[in-house]
């Protein structure tokens, strides 16, 4: 299960910014695209499992939103939500150009006041 080491990831890399606020976070936002390869159920699982393996973690939490995919086609200029990975604007054109739904992003984070 890849997402236990892209939860471990993400706490490194917070670690790594916020050095001496890191045990000041309370709450992690993810960004996570429909064509990332991460199920949000599984990330939040995984998440769980660090968190009961690394004490420090104990007091923060995780939320996961999911961005759909977006498509620009070209041909006529329009952006478009592709529905069951189909590719194919409305005008009828097929488009490789994804704009929106491929991101793993760390969004916010929320700190103790």
């Amino acid at each position: 299960m890849h997402e236990i080491s892209l939860v471990r990831n993400i706490f490194k890399t917070l670690e790594d910014e916020f050095p001496t606020d890191f045990d000041k976070i309370r709450k992690i936002h993810l960004t996570v695209g429909i064509l990332s390869n991460v199920q949000p159920i599984l990330m939040q699982n995984a998440f769980e499992a660090v968190l009961q393996s690394e004490e420090k973690y104990q007091q923060t939490s995780l939320e996961v939103e999911v961005l759909p995919i977006l498509a620009h086609c070209n041909s006529c200029d329009k952006t478009f939500e592709v529905q069951q990975y189909k590719f194919v604007c409305e005008c009828g054109l097929p488009t490789k150009n994804i704009i929106q739904g491929e991101e793993l992003l760390i969004s916010k984070v929320e700190f103790e006041e």
